[in-house]
């Protein structure tokens, strides 16, 4: 170690072989956790497409359940109430988004509690 001026000692930087960004990322982007987040994300996005844009501003994805359900967060229990009862059209309306990034989503549930979280 060299003194300094001011008589304290600096250490030896040593260089090692860095890991370019690229290769970090194209690594990250092969991990299957990685891959599954970002297809949910991908699907997320649709959510106002087929909601619709009343429903789509009023409630949004909030995540997936290990057995192919979609938990839905909305802004209140009315929301929630009328999404239900249009549940078999939203999945209709899902289905092309859910073929195109090769997910199965079954059923989807509406939850007013998650709203905030």
């Amino acid at each position: 170690m060299k003194p300094t001026d001011n008589g304290k000692t600096m250490k030896k930087v040593l260089y090692t072989d860095f890991v370019t960004t690229e290769s970090l990322v194209e690594e990250l982007l092969e991990r299957k956790e990685i891959k599954k987040a970002i297809t949910r994300s991908n699907l997320y996005k649709f959510w106002e497409k087929a909601a619709g844009s009343k429903f789509g501003k009023k409630s949004k994805p909030y995540s997936m359940l290990p057995d192919g359900v979609m938990v839905v967060a909305c802004e209140n229990a009315i929301v929630a109430q009328e999404l239900t009862l249009r549940k078999t059209q939203l999945l209709v309306k899902f289905e092309p988004y859910l073929k195109s990034l090769k997910m199965t989503v079954k059923d989807l549930r509406f939850d007013p509690k998650k709203w905030g979280a």
